[in-house]
């Protein structure tokens, strides 16, 4: 039957004018199905269709087209009409779609109310894009908050990409725009058409999307995750954990040139999953730190430039591959910490930036919302709705991929207002300080939320300043992480290692130094992907010396990081010493390890981390001053240093003495705070390492002879640019205080 024409009426022409501007705020209340009387007119617009019948329980019913632009209308003699679909044809094509328009809101007052209010904690469940059933129906709700918008449409596959069959409406104050498709389901893609207070139409992602094209495209596309989680004692045990007092030994990954496959094939996050688990497994690393896998249009960022915060990357696959991954490592013992930016997001029209033509998301003041180093933007931290979607996404990593801990990046630039700022390129807070107050408050917000419903999961803020307090509970005037990136102890530690022997006694206070701040924060030690880029040559790149010696100095440099208090955290390829500087554009070069001192390297990072879980008290009392105590740290001419590690009950597990010249020193004494047999748990001059196998036949005797102020001491020979480990014998009688 064909569809008859007439003429639309002043109102119809103007509705169906500002449907096809894009600014139309209510269109279920021109489309879809309308009361009046014992009647029901449906409306609907289809610009593509040349005719229309309305399908329903009781038959059909041809549709006017009362709007060559595209609308039809019909009247059925019904006022109960609980389903219907639209049969359309244009020329030798037909094709047809259920109505969009005839269906409630997805969204409730008290999630509007929520989101208005910034504490909406699990926002990605009401806002971007849920596969749901409404009225019966099984579709997809749509949400985006963009309340400075003329107006919104959802553009995608449904749509089959045409921006003007699918507007949106607005719920009000909220400024948050909904639209429930039915009969879509994963796998659609979409963006949202925003018309921008000038009127200009800007395609945008979603930025509560879950998953995104590979890039180069931008896309987002809907998910319904169907993953069953195996990872269910390990979860137990997460709750149980206290981090200062464990074992925390970090594996930093880039997970798309960690490995690679034939012909420089990225390896997917299934394929992945049990190579690093049994990687990290023999290498004794009790957790991986990925850089971040939120979804990022340009790979040389390495993943800190985010345009989809939601969106787990789609370079390695799907979410629910992500979840694999996550899992596996789970089931096999380890830890997963996810580097996560809050702290900047890049200018790319089609995210986030001038979302709805205003400064949505950044801060409108340029001196506030521009990063002058990385030219992105910086969010407006004291926006009720921006807060809560910092928060919500943080939350969202843990909840939804079961993540263990965030390391915060650039913590130092959200603190500082006047952060890489000249004189008079910043504004001062309102009481004329540069501290950034509004971000301030989020991480509290962010730090808290983890510890009270997350417990066992771990904050980690890499942050460069002297800012007191980062890892003090909130309660306690601090900013309420778990632990804070000890910038200083790197610094200070690869400038002395790069020193040539002979200048060394100049800097000899550089490994000191650090002990006198080591227990004001709960630290990490970071020998990070920052410390292999841009010129700065490979660890053992770093190091001087022909290259025996290269290998000797890097060997030390580890085993003195893993005596140290403070937990470790090693950039894939430092444990084998890989030469050339780290490029995410290829795999690690694990040709290397065919070759003894590579591998000599790589079997002594496999006996740190067994020796250092062994040995509590490398680890039990890492931010207490009593789980620490020099016996030497003042030989600047030998360039020795010497130190004892204590365990929970005050017992002298593990005595560290360091060599860090290139002579041998035979009969050297040492004092210590046990008589009888230390055992030589670690010498990194052993010949299993590629050393030169200097020692002490393992083990040394500690006799009643006063040195170093301790009451014994044990004759030894020192090794060149060697790190020795010596296991207490245990004492007999009371347990010692140190």
């Amino acid at each position: 039957m064909s569809t008859t024409h007439r003429a639309p009426t002043a109102e119809q022409a103007a509705e169906t004018a500002r449907l096809l501007a894009g600014e139309h705020h209510q269109p279920h209340a021109f489309l879809g199905p309308h009361r009046e009387g014992d009647s029901t007119i449906i409306r609907t617009l289809q610009p593509t269709a040349n005719e229309a019948t309305v399908a329903y329980e009781g038959g059909t019913a041809p549709m006017t087209r009362v709007d060559e632009r595209g609308l039809f209308e019909v009247t059925l003699p019904l006022t109960d009409l609980p389903g219907y679909r639209f049969r359309l044809r244009s020329g030798d094509r037909s094709w047809e779609v259920d109505d969009p328009y005839r269906f409630l809101p997805s969204l409730g007052d008290v999630d509007l109310y929520l989101i208005g209010e910034g504490n909406h904690r699990e926002l990605w469940r009401r806002l971007g894009a849920r596969v749901m059933e409404q009225q019966g129906v099984r579709g997809v709700a749509f949400a985006v908050w963009a309340p400075n918008a003329r107006g919104v449409r959802l553009v995608g596959d449904a749509g089959f990409w045409d921006d003007r069959v699918h507007p949106m409406r607005s719920l009000g104050a909220s400024g948050v725009w909904e639209l429930f498709l039915p009969n879509i389901d994963a796998g659609t893609r979409y963006k949202f058409q925003v018309v921008q207070a000038n009127g200009r139409k800007v395609l945008k992602a979603d930025p509560l999307a879950q998953a995104a094209e590979v890039p180069p495209a931008t896309a987002s596309i809907v998910v319904d995750s169907h993953y069953r989680w195996e990872d269910g004692d390990w979860l137990e045990g997460r709750s149980r954990w206290i981090g200062d007092s464990n074992p925390l030994s970090v594996y930093e990954v880039h997970l798309g040139s960690w490995r690679r496959g034939e012909g420089g094939r990225v390896l997917g996050y299934r394929e992945v999953a049990p190579q690093l688990a049994d990687y990290c497994l023999e290498m004794g690393f009790t957790h991986v730190e990925f850089m971040p896998l939120a979804e990022h249009p340009f790979t040389g960022s390495w993943g800190y430039q985010v345009t989809g915060y939601y969106a787990a990357t789609s370079r390695y696959g799907s979410p629910d591959d992500l979840r694999f991954l996550v899992d596996h490592l789970h089931q096999r013992g380890i830890g997963v910490i996810l580097d996560w930016v809050p702290a900047h997001f890049p200018r790319d029209e089609w995210a986030l930036a001038r979302f709805d033509g205003t400064a949505l998301y950044e801060h409108v003041d340029p001196r506030r919302g521009e990063h002058p180093d990385w030219g992105t933007l910086v969010f407006n931290y004291g926006r009720n709705e921006v807060r809560n979607f910092l928060v919500a996404n943080a939350r969202y990593w843990i909840e939804e991929f079961h993540i263990d801990g965030l390391r915060v990046d650039a913590v130092a630039s959200m603190l500082y207002l006047d952060y890489s700022r000249k004189q008079g390129e910043w504004v001062p807070n309102p009481y004329g300080g540069r501290e950034n107050l509004e971000a301030i408050n989020v991480l509290h917000e962010v730090n808290e939320s983890v510890r009270t419903d997350y417990p066992g999961v771990m904050t980690i803020a890499e942050e460069s300043t002297a800012w007191p307090g980062v890892s003090r509970p909130v309660q306690a005037g601090g900013l309420g992480f778990a632990f804070k990136w000890n910038m200083g102890w790197m610094h200070d530690t690869l400038e002395y290692f790069q020193k040539d022997s002979v200048f060394r006694r100049y800097h000899h206070h550089q490994l000191t130094f650090g002990l006198l701040y080591a227990f004001s924060e709960r630290f990490v030690l970071p020998l990070s992907h920052d410390e292999v880029v841009h010129g700065k040559a490979s660890l053992i790149g770093k190091m001087p010396g022909d290259r025996w010696q290269q290998f000797a100095n890097l060997r030390g440099l580890l085993a003195w990081m893993w005596a140290h208090p403070g937990k470790q955290l090693l950039f894939m390829g430092g444990e084998f010493g890989q030469y050339a500087e780290w490029s995410a554009d290829n795999a690690l070069d694990w040709h290397l390890v065919q070759y003894p001192e590579h591998s000599g390297l790589q079997q002594l990072v496999r006996d740190l981390g067994a020796r250092y879980r062994e040995n509590p008290a490398l680890w039990q009392r890492d931010v207490t001053p009593d789980g620490f105590r020099w016996i030497d740290a003042g030989n600047v001419d030998q360039n020795i240093y010497a130190f004892i590690r204590y365990d929970a009950n005050g017992h002298p597990g593990i005595a560290c003495v360091a060599n860090f010249s290139p002579a041998v020193h035979s009969r050297f004494r040492v004092g210590l705070p046990l008589a009888g047999t230390w055992r030589e748990v670690l010498n990194t001059d052993a010949a299993e390492y590629a050393g030169g196998g200097v020692g002490n036949m393992g083990a040394v005797q500690a006799e009643s002879l006063t040195w170093h102020g301790q009451p014994f001491s044990a004759e030894m020979t020192m090794p060149p640019l060697a790190v020795l480990w010596l296991g207490a014998p245990r004492p007999d009688g009371p347990e010692p205080v140190p």
